[in-house]
């Protein structure tokens, strides 16, 4: 709706981010409407953020990408469900609240209704679960305030209503109903195997969280004694282990050793009898070729363990120390010597890794079974990807979804999906190939969605895995420590003949793996999950294929037999200006709030759509400040614009299209057509290449030319050859109306609040209500409908003839330091036929812009432009 023309007196950028951002709230602009049938409409299953401290300019980075992809859906008339989410759950926010307050959660205490904590306590105060949970509850809150600060100054399109959380009820709800399906169908269940565990945040870890991380070692090299006589050597790096040795391997075809597989060795300071065993795994290369197999020191441990059928010696604890149960002499720890084994042991008692590893160092350098000093080495070791020690291997209960028997149908999936760029498929299907375990889902911590079953107990106070009790669907959600299940009460929880709670948490991932059925409103709101899922794009970045993309595929094909989305946008990582990954521990990491009070929210969303998909890209302030610098012109543009558009012959019809006016008009809507595409197949950042080249064409060129002629100054004593004419000068308002709305339609995707601030001095709606330019548009703006695509009257070229014309103008008075205003006394210009036609179309309109007296127009046969600039100022 076109309103009366407002414009202001002098164009600013600053406020801008705060007075749209409340405007669209109040006016529901990005409201989604579910009542439009499901082909209108396109969603957007964006990623929930971890909310446990402050977002980067890597988010922004990729959800800027998302936002535009959005904001030109909805112009194309779509109804774009773009809902936001955040991750409140996992270790990081327990870690953020244990540091934020100074309390640790102890679960054997009882709530404190009145708890009040104490940041500045110098050591962490116990509280129970229920305060610890409160306080979890309390900070993530404040953290969700200042995300959706950040978001909305940098103008993400999102409906505000739509917003979820990873622990709220609703997702308790629907994260406990998926997990009872799956379990009902077979598709998760209990074990109590190794289980790979961060000895600091206590809790096991899964395959998708690990990261391999150089570490300084030492090997040693260890004497075995065989027990029909012999030796045989090993290296290793973590002798602590040698109580918990229950073999040495070997490979198959390694000649040395065939003969004494599955013979016994002795091993040293403990004396206990071990096989050895032959497995494909060992390696014949590393160290002597024989290994201890250990229970556990890494998942090759568990593998030949596994394998090689043999016993179960546990001795490093949750806590990463050395157990003070372990009893040499007994049937769990047989050995030849136990008085001295015991000796030696308890020498480790309670030691973490590292000084256990020291001491027992020493004990095999006294017993002489340290064949030579250790070594240095650096090794790969696993870490958890938010640890910050080595991990263990403890046996422990935990709950698992198959994966393993699922992977060839979900190779498959990632071959339907389409990726952005295509070979971002490559990085799954690695994952895929490479997972040597199901999911774990469980994880013992305390702020998350609950693991929703009970486990009766029998007379003795026994648990019973193997019954457990399951809540109805009806009952959802449950918290199994603080509700009875059906047929109990409160009071048999931990008697003989009651009950006991599973007091695990969900892996975070089993929770953001079911975005789609959170924001869609999968048991909430059915008829919009069905309209929304599966979703159109998933954008996100690459570090997360293996998580959150992965399991989300996992949970859609189990559950629905389907891909969650059709599209995966895969963004490249933010590097810092020298070009290297930010990361916090090496402390470049750029927080993007004073980027967009310095550059403005436009500039940070034009560098970001610099970076194609899955392409790396440096956190450049030089491109900001290109984006400042275009935003400030697009309001300065329109501006002029609207200045010219207070004359009378606004309002007049237009019966005369001037030529040059037709033709720049042809070259917008070849730009509008080049983008629309490019948009369609989200290359966001060629659509915006190709519409910000055509946007300074427009007030580089378009408006210099026609400039003289919108105002209708005839300037006729200097310059003779310009003339004004009525019809002239509406074709050139017009154009400029024409143009400029389109502009600002184009560019609003990439430049949310400048393109609507320019756009309010003449509607009274929004921009990005409007639909995006369509082909033809703009001509038929002048009443043109042409053959084709591009219409006769443009077909001369004439725009592009005169843009090369003013250029070369511009190019002497530059090269002599001259005003652009120096008068050009004559301007000669050879060429065919044909161009001399197009120069001669915008005869007056050159001359007017170069400041030209006399243009000479010379025929030639030759197919370049020849162009010669005579100054008095320099004859």
């Amino acid at each position: 709706m076109v309103a009366v023309i407002n414009v202001p007196d002098k164009v600013s950028l600053d406020g801008l981010e705060e007075k749209w951002s409340q405007v669209w709230e109040a006016r529901g602009t990005y409201r989604f409407d579910e009542s439009v049938p499901k082909e209108a409409i396109y969603s957007i299953d964006t990623p929930p953020p971890t909310v446990s401290g402050s977002l980067h300019i890597g988010h922004v980075f990729s959800y800027a990408h998302a936002d535009i992809i959005a904001r030109y859906q909805r112009m194309q008339g779509r109804e774009v469900f773009y809902p936001v989410g955040w991750d409140d759950n996992g270790v990081p926010t327990e870690r953020r609240v244990q540091n934020y307050f100074s309390v640790r959660c102890d679960p054997s205490l009882d709530y404190e209704p009145d708890f009040v904590p104490d940041p500045a306590a110098k050591e962490l105060r116990p509280v129970s679960r229920a305060n610890f949970i409160e306080l979890c509850e309390q900070l993530t809150q404040l953290d969700e305030q200042v995300y959706e600060m950040l978001w909305r100054r940098v103008g993400l399109s999102v409906d505000w209503s739509l917003t979820y959380t990873t622990v709220g009820l609703e997702s308790r709800k629907v994260s406990q109903a998926a997990f009872l399906s799956l379990l009902e169908r077979g598709e998760i269940y209990q074990s109590s195997s190794p289980t790979l565990w961060d000895v600091d945040f206590q809790t096991a870890v899964s395959q998708a969280e690990l990261e391999d991380r150089p570490v300084t070692g030492k090997y040693h090299r260890i004497r075995f004694r065989l027990m029909e006589g012999g030796e045989v050597e090993i290296e290793t790096s973590r002798p602590e282990l040698i109580p918990a040795c229950v073999g040495l391997v070997v490979h198959p075809d390694d000649t040395r050793y065939r003969s004494i597989v599955g013979q016994q060795v002795i091993t040293p300071l403990f004396h206990v009898p071990v096989r050895v065993i032959a497995h494909p795994l060992a390696d014949p290369e590393k160290g002597t070729g024989a290994a201890m197999v250990c229970t556990f020191g890494d998942l090759t441990d568990v593998a030949w363990w596994r394998d090689g059928g043999l016993p179960l010696r546990v001795i490093v604890g949750r806590d990463g120390r050395l157990v003070d149960t372990v009893v040499f002499g007994s049937e769990e720890f047989p050995s030849l010597d136990h008085e001295d084994a015991n000796a030696n042991y308890r020498q480790l008692v309670r030691r973490r890794s590292e000084a256990a590893r020291e001491r027992i160092t020493e004990l095999l350098e006294r017993s002489g079974d340290l064949l030579a000093p250790p070594v240095n080495v650096k090794h790969a070791v696993k870490f958890y990807e938010k640890g910050e020690r080595p991990l263990e291997v403890v046996a422990s209960r935990q709950w698992f979804l198959r994966l393993l028997e699922h992977r060839d149908a979900l190779i498959q999936r990632g071959r339907e999906l389409e990726w952005l760029p295509p070979h971002m498929r490559v990085r799954y299907e690695n994952w895929v190939t490479g997972l040597n375990a199901d999911w774990n889902l469980s994880r013992q911590r305390f702020f998350g969605i609950p693991i929703p079953v009970w486990y009766p107990l029998d007379a003795k106070r026994e648990v019973d895995y193997t019954h457990p009790l399951i809540p109805k669907m009806e009952d959802l959600p449950v918290d199994p420590l603080g509700q009875a299940p059906r047929g109990y009460t409160e009071d048999q929880r931990g008697q003989p003949g009651g009950f006991t709670a599973d007091p695990d948490v969900m892996d975070t991932w089993a929770t953001s793996s079911l975005s789609p059925q959170l924001a869609g409103g999968w048991l909430s709101n059915p008829s919009r999950y069905a309209k929304v899922f599966p979703m159109d794009l998933r954008p996100q970045g690459q570090e997360i294929i293996r998580t959150w993309l992965f399991y989300t595929v996992v949970r859609s094909d189990l559950e629905f037999g389907e891909l969650p989305f059709k599209q995966a946008l895969i963004s490249g990582f933010v590097l810092d200006p020298d070009r290297k990954k930010m990361s916090k521990s090496k402390g470049n990491v750029v927080t993007p709030l004073p980027l967009v009070e310095r550059f403005g929210a436009d500039a940070l969303r034009y560098w970001a759509a610099s970076g194609r998909p899955g392409v790396d890209t440096a956190a450049d302030e030089g491109q900001m400040k290109i984006g400042r610098r275009l935003a400030i012109k697009v309001a300065n543009a329109t501006r002029f614009v609207l200045g010219t558009l207070t004359r009378e012959e606004v309002a007049l019809d237009l019966t005369e299209p001037h030529p040059l006016d037709v033709a720049f008009l042809a070259v917008l809507d070849s730009a509008v057509r080049d983008a629309a595409a490019r948009l369609a197949r989200n290359d966001y950042t060629g659509a915006l290449e190709t519409i910000e080249r055509v946007f300074w064409e427009f007030c580089d060129d378009y408006l210099e030319l026609v400039k003289v002629r919108a105002y209708g100054d005839t300037m006729e004593d200097d310059l003779p050859l310009v003339t004004a004419t009525r019809a002239g000068r509406l074709s050139a308002l017009r154009t400029l109306r024409l143009a400029n709305e389109l502009l600002l339609r184009s560019l609003a995707p990439y430049l949310p609040f400048v393109t609507e601030e320019a756009w309010s001095w003449f509607h009274d709606d929004s921009v990005h209500r409007n639909a995006w330019p369509q082909p033809g548009e703009c001509l038929r703006g002048l009443g043109l409908t042409g053959k084709g695509d591009v219409p006769e009257q443009a077909s001369s070229g004439v725009f592009r003839v005169a843009q090369e014309v003013l250029a070369e103008v511009r190019r002497v008075k530059s090269e002599h330091r001259l005003s652009p205003k120096t008068p050009v006394d004559r301007l000669v210009v050879r060429a065919n036929s044909a161009r001399l036609e197009a120069v001669g179309c915008a005869l007056s309109d050159l001359a007017a812009a170069g400041m030209v007296r006399l243009i000479e127009l010379h025929e030639t046969t030759d197919e370049s432009l020849f162009v010669e600039v005579v100054l008095a100022a320099i004859s």
